[in-house]
């Protein structure tokens, strides 16, 4: 029975091709395609290339996207052509959907584009900081160089993420393992206990009661309390997708005890490595600051990134409005202002984002030394609390007996 298949491949002249074929096997496809004279680079049952595609949303990692870069700067300081380029990178690309949009923007520049113009149509993989940047780069006659920053950017940027991510991770699966252990014994390891003082008689004492309450309103309206909880992550996600409440959750997540160090300084090296690599590559100063106020990650930051680009446009200097908002740290703004004056604002930046790249490092691992203790006494008292609520009618037992 023949199978339905989908193919990709480049004809002779290089122009990308691709479509659906019958045939009984996959090398009879391959077979019909060569007598064409098609360069094959993928063939796959429909059925499947459907699967995938609903499977797995077409994307490109941060990661990948970086060896491209890495990988380009490379190939361009070597003196390869911009199409020779973009062929090999689609071609060697395991992304299929990455694959797709290399060789997409390869045939934009054969048709005359600029790399920045054919760049600029992906905008779900090259962002408007990668196009400006690669504009700048072909007018300036610096495309190596300008892919050179990219990449470390890029690299640097991946690293902090991590590194943020990290310090996340740990406390929600302390979290998690808590509140894992407290419903465990609510529901399977109170009961038992609960049965039990039943045939005892008597008052029981009153932090015996509570537990014993707690246990039943769990075991009776389990899906009452996981359904509220559900509700108030559900009006979170809603009221985060406002203004207001983007701004508010935002500013409330500077302020948090110890995890607001970690997202302040993050968002203060992420701040000067954007503004940094697109002023060192020749990207204007206030289209640097619209870039960078939109990756800025924190809608405080965001907002104070805007004020400033609005202060500068009067003819201010950066400084002056940074300092005004109080999101960033005297010292960052008292360097940028060094910068300013000495005309090497694009070094002190990116000096400044190398600092707070060490200080995000330390203020994780301060983070998590301070994090560990206090969710091992957390999960201490409230083990511990309802065991000894458990025990004490049985010590009020013992000492009616001894009585």
């Amino acid at each position: 029975m023949a199978t339905t298949f989908v193919w990709k491949g480049r004809s002779p002249a290089g122009e990308v091709l691709s479509g659906e074929l019958q045939a009984d096997d996959k090398q009879e496809l391959i077979n019909q395609l060569r007598k064409r004279r098609i360069l094959i680079t993928s063939v796959q049952p429909k059925s499947v290339a459907n699967k995938e595609i609903r499977l797995r949303p077409p994307s490109v990692s941060v990661r990948e996207l970086g060896i491209f870069t890495r990988q380009f700067a490379t190939m361009i300081n070597s003196g390869l052509p911009l199409v020779q380029c973009l062929n090999i990178l689609g071609q060697q690309a395991d992304n299929q959907y990455f694959k797709k949009v290399t060789l997409d923007v390869m045939t934009s520049v054969e048709s005359g584009a600029t790399l920045a113009e054919a760049m600029g149509k992906h905008e779900k993989v090259f962002s408007r900081l990668y196009v400006n940047m690669v504009d700048a780069g072909e007018a300036g006659g610096i495309l190596d160089i300008i892919f050179q920053r990219l990449s470390t950017y890029l690299e640097k940027a991946e690293a902090l993420r991590r590194k943020v991510k990290g310090a996340l991770t740990y406390p929600a699966i302390v979290v998690f393992v808590a509140l894992g252990a407290t419903i465990f014994m609510l529901m399977f390891i109170i009961p038992t206990f609960a049965r039990m003082f039943t045939d005892f008689g008597g008052t029981l004492p009153m932090p015996t009661q509570i537990v014993m309450g707690l246990s039943d309103f769990l075991r009776n309206y389990w899906w009452a309390l996981f359904g509220g909880v559900a509700g108030i992550v559900f009006g979170l996600k809603a009221y985060y997708k406002t203004p207001a409440g983007h701004m508010m959750i935002d500013s409330l997540s500077l302020k948090a005890p110890v995890l607001g160090t970690v997202i302040r300084k993050s968002a203060v090296a992420r701040f000067t490595r954007t503004l940094g690599t697109l002023i060192s590559s020749g990207v204007p100063i206030l289209d640097g600051l619209d870039i960078t106020a939109r990756t800025a990650g924190n809608a405080v930051v965001e907002k104070a990134i805007v004020e400033t680009r609005g202060s500068i446009s009067e003819g201010n200097t950066i400084a002056d409005p940074l300092s005004a908002c109080k999101v960033f740290p005297p010292m960052v703004v008292q360097m940028i202002s060094v910068g300013e004056q000495t005309g090497a604002l694009d070094e002190m930046l990116n000096k400044i984002a190398d600092f707070y790249d060490d200080e995000v490092d330390a203020a994780v691992e301060a983070m998590t030394s301070v994090i560990e203790p206090a969710m091992i006494v957390i999960m201490g008292v409230v083990v511990g609390g309802m065991l000894i609520a458990m025990y004490l009618p049985m010590f009020k037992l013992i000492s009616v007996v001894a009585g």
